[in-house]
């Protein structure tokens, strides 16, 4: 088996053939690895021609601030903040729940924890204070790091044994400064060597149709597994990239921490509050970016702005965490002559599927298989099918890029087999081995007997120009069982009228078959989102089964019948 270096080498030097990347990769040996230490710091960090590039960038469009760090600085300032953690009993296995924004210190204590061995739980500021709480809990955090606007929300989180640590310049009663950090020595000694299976993440699952279970990533697992994603986002050596995601989110480490920095790229972060697409623009112009990934909600408002206006450096444009719409693709392309390039994962995992730089690109399909990955679609009697569940074939070669599983309160694993590991999401097949996603396993419903995906529906929504974003549920039919309901967010400028419902309707049902048509409506203020951005859709179900409605706003509803008679 090869070296990381070595299987890193092998997919730069095959990033536009797939064909030979899908044959000839291999991943690198389990063997004892810190990619904080045996990678960052020995190569990024200390390589005449890596050293003093910068490798966190970050804008502050608000404030019309920017942090610059190079790779060594990075390097020297991540040992301080390990050696205070040292300092305050943190060890290798111990937890730690961090809970910041996109800052500087976000990423030197990633980086900080991976040289110590101590496990983060990575986490949303945008948490409530109960859900601070179960993450306590159930993570068994014994340090939590967090911005001072935090400090109110865990004033009644367990205290016992806790330590709590703030990047707060003001004095806070009970919190630590992680100011103090930066005067401990700048030279790290480690203890012990890493194991590849030594714990080094916790990340809670968005909960889109559960409460979030805990998925357990090892040193092995999400650093190594990343090189899935360097490959699929064409990250090079000297790279700019801009990722959209919020702390928090698995697509954070992603493609913010460890598949840029696996190839050796700048990462650069854009703060907004509120979000800009022009002001985004604006910086990708100005920083000459040349890699950039951003969720479909990003890109839809992306496409409202005049694209053609600033001169881009870009040359590759991904999309992940929903499917995008042709629409949002088209536009794209038309403005920028580049195709956005659909990517699979999960919290679970690392990018799985993807379309690859290169190769041709299929409307609708997210891609093939990347290296190191045997996908399988498996119907539910576990056999293979046109259509079927997303499975991780483990037969021959358990993948990096799998988590080690789910954890419970206790710490046992569960989740995964010895043969296959299930995605529960549904995707269908071609001639040519291109995958389309369908849906969840449990949002795919059926009316009359036949199988509905939400998101073929949504995405013929969406190309309505009234229509800003979409979502489709079942609603409950007498005679049908059920028919596709839409909850519908309007684009600003247009009322929440019968002529618009009978505008959108009439749109819909010229695209979709009979069995398909859309059969009711309803005109939001809000979708509820998981902090990944994902909608919701359980949440929506709930709303038509139960008439609860917590998480979102009632709107205006119309039928079909009443609209178009």
């Amino acid at each position: 088996m090869p070296t990381f270096q070595q299987a890193r080498e092998f997919l730069l030097a095959n990033r536009s053939d797939y064909a030979a990347a899908l044959k000839g990769f291999q991943w690198p040996e389990p063997m004892p690895f810190n990619w904080a230490l045996d990678w960052f710091d020995a190569e990024l960090a200390r390589a005449p021609e890596s050293k003093d590039r910068c490798g966190l960038w970050i804008v502050d469009v608000a404030l019309g601030e920017e942090t610059k760090l190079t790779f060594a600085e990075l390097s020297t300032r991540s040992n301080q903040v390990a050696n205070y953690l040292r300092g305050l009993g943190l060890g290798r296995g111990d937890h730690l729940l961090l809970v910041l924004n996109n800052v500087a210190p976000l990423w030197e204590i990633m980086l900080a924890a991976m040289k110590l061995g101590v496990v983060v739980i990575p986490a949303t500021t945008l948490l409530t204070a109960d859900e601070l709480a179960d993450r306590v809990e159930r993570g068994g955090a014994k340090v939590i790091i967090a911005d001072e606007h935090q400090v109110a929300k865990c004033k009644d989180l367990p205290h016992a044994g806790v330590t709590f640590v703030t990047t707060s310049t003001s004095k806070i009663e009970g919190w630590k400064p992680l100011a103090d950090a930066y005067k401990c020595p700048t030279d790290f000694k480690v203890d012990v060597p890493t194991g590849a299976d030594d714990p080094l993440l916790l990340y809670f699952t968005s909960g889109t149709t559960a409460k979030p279970k805990l998925v357990r990533h090892s040193h092995r697992s999400y650093p190594v597994g990343a090189l899935s994603t360097m490959y699929w986002l064409g990250l090079k050596p000297g790279d700019v990239h801009v990722n959209i995601s919020s702390p928090g989110w698995a697509k954070h480490a992603w493609s913010t921490f460890f598949a840029p920095w696996n190839a050796g790229a700048t990462v650069l972060m854009i703060n907004q509050a509120p979000f800009s697409a022009k002001a985004l623009l604006g910086v990708l112009e100005r920083c000459k970016v040349t890699t950039f990934c951003a969720p479909p909600t990003v890109w839809r408002l992306l496409i409202q702005e005049d694209l053609k206006a600033p001169k881009l450096s870009l040359r590759e444009v991904c999309g992940a965490g929903e499917p995008l719409n042709p629409e949002v693709i088209n536009q794209v392309q038309e403005a920028w002559g580049l195709t956005i390039r659909d990517g699979y994962g999960q919290t679970e995992t690392t990018a799985q599927i993807a379309n690859t730089p290169g190769q041709k690109v299929k409307s609708g399909a997210m891609g093939r298989p990347l290296p190191g990955y045997r996908i399988l679609l498996l119907d539910v009697d576990n056999m293979p099918a046109k259509e079927g569940e997303i499975c991780l074939d483990l037969n021959d070669e358990r993948p990096a890029g799998l988590m080690q599983g789910y954890a419970d309160e206790t710490g046992k694993l569960g989740g995964v087999n010895d043969t296959v590991y299930r995605t529960g999401d549904v995707a269908n097949i071609d001639d040519e081995g291109y995958l389309t996603f369908v849906g969840r396993s449990d949002d795919v419903f059926k009316s009359s007997d036949y199988r509905i995906s939400p998101f073929e529906l949504e995405s013929v929504l969406i190309e309505h120009d009234a229509v800003a974003e979409a979502a489709i549920v079942p609603s409950p039919d007498d005679i049908r069982l059920s028919v596709p309901k839409a909850f519908i967010l309007l684009t600003a400028a247009t009322p929440p009228t019968k002529e618009t419902a009978a505008s959108i309707l009439t749109f819909t049902n010229q695209k979709l078959a009979p069995f398909k048509r859309i059969r009711r409506l309803e005109f939001v203020k809000e979708l509820p989102k998981t902090i990944s951005g994902k909608i919701r859709r359980n949440q929506l179900r709930k709303v038509e089964y139960e008439g609860s409605a917590p998480e979102v706003t009632r709107g205006v509803e119309f039928t079909e019948k009443e609209v178009l008679g």
